[in-house]
């Protein structure tokens, strides 16, 4: 009891923790605490994770993270990612991919007046709970396109922030989308336009890199009046391979944000002003696939002759008929679809006027779900 006392008066801290990096001892004891002898602290903190399974409660294994350089050490080896527990704890969790056994109920709120989408873990089966604020995203129009500002804190969604996440970007049809990571990833290539090096003066911690890392591109099929039937997606995820949701599959997963200066990643070619690849994306003809990339496409509806519409089954998680509902699964490029080629990855739909579930599962993250989900959102002139 004491333990968890001491973890949540240093709550607050934990948070600006794992954003900044900070090696610091907690303030007020925290060398104290560290002295406790390591199988002791170890089974401490290991009854601490287990019993705090579920938020809000679970901010307590958060906190304790915070406590001091060793705590936080053992924490994040007691801690398994998404992937294998089904929880999310730090908040790198939001790039880690999801659960393979099951989808990861979560909500998404729009504020029509500020042009703002957050997202929020469920905390329990019912669709109208308060949940856990995981991330937002802030809508930005532009002459030529629309940009998605995602950001792990709600009350600062700017490009130039420490909590900045990454962006979505459209083509001016609404047909198109690119998904950038804030940060390099295995193999990442940087792509640098005038906004970015804008923010980059106006970045507030300059220990975290900043740039555009495309990882995903998320594309609509030309529907002129609906004459073709429902919406029609394709997302290609370049980050993750195909063979991740076979058996023995591996799909990329993030340790932590990385905090380094620019100069550690050498391989990222030097800045362009203008990204040719992005640019022949959104303006050009549908983009081919990545080779060995997994391929995301959205489930075919089946005509209901009693109602008189398109229906997908939610189970429940949906309630209000909309053009944005919609179910992704992979797709089997280069061969027979097996059972792996059936289970939903990303579910999404509408249950109020400014409130729409989303379900998602390995391997993608729940950065990569909310930013699909966010292409669904964008106006589609040519896709109506």
């Amino acid at each position: 009891m004491t333990i968890k006392c001491i973890a949540r008066l240093r709550s607050r801290r934990v948070v600006q923790d794992q954003l900044e990096g900070s090696d610091q001892a907690a303030v007020g004891g925290g060398c104290c605490w560290a002295n406790l002898p390591q199988e002791l602290l170890r089974e401490v903190l290991l009854r601490i994770e287990d019993s705090d399974s579920s938020w809000p409660q679970r901010r307590n294994v958060v906190a304790c993270a915070g406590v001091c350089r060793s705590w936080r050490l053992i924490i994040k080896e007691i801690v398994k990612v998404p992937e294998f527990s089904g929880k999310l704890t730090f908040p790198i969790s939001v790039k880690q991919p999801g659960p393979k056994d099951c989808l990861l109920q979560c909500f998404i709120r729009r504020n029509r007046s500020t042009q703002t989408y957050y997202l929020y873990l469920g905390l329990t089966n019912a669709l109208t709970d308060d949940g856990k604020f995981l991330l937002a995203a802030r809508k930005c129009r532009r002459p030529t396109c629309t940009d998605y500002i995602i950001s792990l804190r709600a009350e600062d969604m700017s490009k130039g922030s420490s909590a900045y996440v990454g962006k979505l970007r459209s083509n001016f049809l609404g047909t198109k989308f690119t998904l950038f990571d804030g940060q390099p990833h295995a193999g990442a290539k940087m792509t640098k336009s005038r906004s970015s090096r804008l923010a980059n003066l106006k970045q507030v911690s300059p220990r975290v890199p900043f740039g555009n890392y495309p990882m995903a591109h998320i594309s609509f099929e030309l529907n002129m009046l609906g004459s073709r039937g429902p919406r029609k997606m394709q997302c290609i995820m370049d980050t993750i391979p195909a063979t991740s949701i076979g058996p023995g599959g591996v799909a990329p997963t993030q340790a932590e944000f990385s905090l380094s200066n620019m100069n550690l990643f050498p391989s990222i070619p030097n800045f362009r002003s203008k990204s040719a690849s992005m640019e022949n994306f959104l303006s050009g003809p549908l983009s081919g696939q990545k080779d060995g990339a997994l391929v995301l496409r959205n489930k075919t509806p089946r005509w209901h002759e009693q109602l008189q519409c398109w229906c997908l089954n939610f189970h429940g998680r949906v309630t209000v008929a909309s053009v944005k509902n919609f179910q992704l699964v992979a797709s089997p490029e280069n061969g027979p679809a097996g059972p792996e080629h059936e289970k939903i990855i990303l579910q999404f739909g509408k249950v109020g006027k400014d409130l729409f579930t989303m379900d998602y599962r390995y391997p993608i993250s729940a950065f990569q779900a909310f930013s699909i989900c966010l292409s669904s959102f964008d106006t589609k002139i040519a896709c109506e």
